[in-house]
């Protein structure tokens, strides 16, 4: 017994640190660009690297932010990831509570035609997508043939409309509902509740886990979003974060102000998921997939 104990402790101690060294792994790059943003151009230039700044240029920071529209692209940023995020969970939340607790005539085909969403790479609709935007009728100065303005072209609205739905947080969702025994159905229906009461009464509280999840998982890619923005705007106030980076990579790179503007561009996600690490993991963990 005492020998079984002593192989689980070596065990645990083993995973412990092979679990740390990945982790080490996965963390360097990021503090590389740590240091790196608090290095001076001479020492960035130095064939000698060093991990610890000789001298700590804070300076780089501000000196990177003052550098075209900060406010703004911040601003555009936040707002379209919001709004992204706030739509797509009622969106998906919904949606996933009809395919796990509603039975209607066609489900199992429109889940499944769904479902080609995820095997569907983004390159393949983005020019369509881009078409539908442009042409939209009596939108941007279009008449009623979609001809003669821009339509969604730098707007906020072209910016959201692309990211409100997603086949991914459907099936989540769904996966997440299965989950729930059928006797909660029955007792809400005897008590007189209809579908959407259900759903809103007894499913949005339970779901805070897994609306968690797909919540982070929504605001880091809306947020990081590079190839969309840049397709859709055109003008330097609609630009978002990710594309007011490109403003650094001339032919000359300024190191330490591109790292030093990736920290701050990283800095909100970073703190999102630290404030709802504990959700995320468990919406993952109990949306598994159910038969």
């Amino acid at each position: 017994m005492q020998a079984q104990i002593n192989k689980d402790k070596i065990y645990k101690i083993l995973v412990t640190i092979i679990f740390f060294c990945f982790s080490i792994a996965m963390l360097f790059p990021f503090l590389i660009m740590i240091v790196t943003s608090l290095k001076t151009p001479i020492e960035i230039s130095d064939p000698v690297f060093s991990l610890v700044p000789k001298s700590w240029a804070f300076s780089n920071y501000p000196k990177a932010l003052s550098r075209g529209m900060w406010g703004r692209w911040f601003f555009n940023s936040a707002y379209v990831t919001f709004i992204v995020t706030a739509i797509s969970l009622l969106f998906n939340s919904m949606a996933g509570y009809s395919f796990a607790r509603l039975s209607f005539k066609g489900s199992k085909i429109i889940f499944m035609l769904m479902m080609i969403g995820l095997m569907m790479p983004i390159q393949v609709t983005m020019v369509p997508t881009f078409f539908v935007m442009k042409f939209a009728p009596l939108i941007g100065g279009n008449n009623i043939l979609g001809q003669g303005g821009t339509g969604f072209l730098n707007t906020y609205a072209g910016l959201i409309l692309n990211g409100l739905a997603g086949s991914f947080g459907v099936f989540l969702c769904r996966q997440f509902y299965l989950n729930f025994p059928s006797s909660l159905d029955d007792a809400a229906e005897i008590d007189g509740c209809s579908p959407f009461k259900r759903y809103l009464i007894i499913y949005i509280p339970l779901s805070k886990p897994i609306l968690a999840s797909l919540g982070v998982l929504k605001i880091a890619y809306t947020w990081n979003d590079y190839i969309w923005p840049l397709i859709i705007t055109s003008s330097e106030k609609m630009r978002t974060v990710q594309l007011g980076l490109t403003i650094y990579k001339a032919e000359h790179v300024e190191w330490e102000l591109l790292m030093a503007a990736n920290i701050a561009v990283s800095l909100p996600l970073i703190i999102i998921f630290l404030a709802s690490q504990k959700f995320f993991i468990q919406g993952l963990m109990t949306s598994g997939i159910k038969s």
